[in-house]
């Protein structure tokens, strides 16, 4: 694909991308897609998956208490538990606002290590990485923010995202759809947004603005970012997907290109 060429003008050292077809075909890739690069929050949907296996498996329930007092497992993943960004301190009543939150991840990751007898990292690989040959990846750390993986590897996860083998299209449509409809909170790097809408691990795109997609990408885009560098993409009405990783952080340079770089992706699929 001619738009990934757009990655050489990065101000970065390395960078890989592959766009991905709902039939889990590549419609183009771009740099070395087999390097390992941190993945920061783009960590976050593979740990969501991990967790929506395991509710399907009948490990856990998403309603079943979990994280501060009158906290579910679904206030968890969908970043209303009340818990603060990076301690697991409550500052607000669950349910009542979008405060995102890496301890809400790792409160998640110890809920379902108890659960299953089984730790997270492991958990994750058995149900998510080895069924799915993402043999480059792990989780070295917190489920929030420490995967490592590779383009190659979050293709495959991309492809699963269309065509879900792992889990049934209903559990993830209900992860792909708002969940506590309404709520307002802060984007990341993007500030305030009213509202702030996230699925079940996934954020959404619906109305935001400004967001790291581009002006062209279906309100039904959902995926994630990390301040490392990196996006995951999915957008169901182009039928593709798009998984970019940099060693780079994410600042400035990310929020005038990304967008920039999805517009042209979706462009030029047509």
């Amino acid at each position: 694909m001619q738009s990934l060429r757009m990655i050489e003008n990065w101000p970065v050292t390395t960078a890989a991308a592959a766009v991905v077809r709902a039939d889990g075909t590549y419609a183009g890739s771009y740099g070395p897609t087999g390097h390992r690069f941190p993945l920061a929050s783009v960590t976050k949907p593979l740990a969501a998956y991990a967790a929506l296996i395991a509710v399907e498996e009948g490990a856990i329930e998403l309603d079943e208490p979990a994280g501060p007092p009158g906290s579910t497992v679904r206030h968890l993943l969908a970043h209303t538990s009340g818990l603060a960004f990076d301690e697991p301190r409550p500052m607000a009543e669950p349910g009542t606002r979008r405060l995102y939150s890496n301890a809400g991840f790792e409160v998640l990751g110890d809920h379902l290590t108890k659960a299953t007898d089984i730790p997270f990292a492991e958990y994750l690989r058995q149900a998510v990485l080895e069924p799915l040959g993402m043999t480059a990846t792990e989780l070295p750390g917190s489920p929030a923010k420490d995967g490592i993986s590779t383009v190659e590897d979050l293709a495959r996860f991309a492809a699963e995202l269309q065509a879900p083998r792992l889990l049934s299209r209903a559990t993830l449509d209900e992860a792909t759809t708002v969940a506590f409809p309404g709520l307002t909170g802060v984007l990341p790097g993007y500030g305030h947004q009213r509202p702030n809408d996230w699925g079940l691990g996934f954020e959404l795109r619906d109305a935001k603005s400004p967001h790291w997609t581009g002006s062209s990408s279906s309100a039904r885009t959902f995926g994630h970012f990390g301040q490392s560098g990196t996006f995951l993409w999915v957008d169901p009405e182009a039928g593709a997907a798009c998984v970019a990783l940099a060693d780079r952080a994410f600042g400035p340079w990310a929020i005038e290109a990304w967008p920039l770089l999805t517009d042209a992706i979706l462009a030029e699929l047509g």
